[in-house]
């Protein structure tokens, strides 16, 4: 079983940063792929940024040069480090251990809001 917390989410103004945390429990993160996703109100969870289990990266282009996802294997902890942003990058943001051909489960993150005022 795998529980993840996420936090650091809150009210930013535009232009401004917020860094993100997912914490972890259970002994499978370190092979485990894992993932920042978000909702808006009304639109469908999107893939924000990935990260696989060797470090290697990838993001959607609506933050590429803007968000930077990291992992703390030691901490059993991935990041996202949101910089310069936008009111539509107002949305929850999800944690989720993604499932893969060698870790075949699925969680999530409870989220934890990111608010943008302009």
């Amino acid at each position: 079983q795998v529980q993840l917390v996420e936090s650091g989410g809150g009210l930013v103004q535009a232009g401004g940063s917020l860094r993100l945390s997912c914490a972890a429990s259970g002994s499978i993160f370190s092979i485990s792929d894992m993932g920042w996703y978000r909702q808006a109100p009304g639109m469908q969870r999107e893939l924000v940024a990935r990260i696989t289990k060797g470090g290697s990266t990838n993001y959607a282009d609506s933050v590429k040069g803007r968000f930077t996802i990291s992992r703390d294997n030691a901490k059993k902890t991935v990041y996202l480090q949101m910089n310069s942003l936008k009111p539509e990058d107002t949305a929850v943001y999800y944690c989720r251990l993604i499932p893969t051909m060698a870790v075949t489960v699925n969680y999530w993150g409870q989220g934890t809001q990111v608010t943008v005022s302009s």
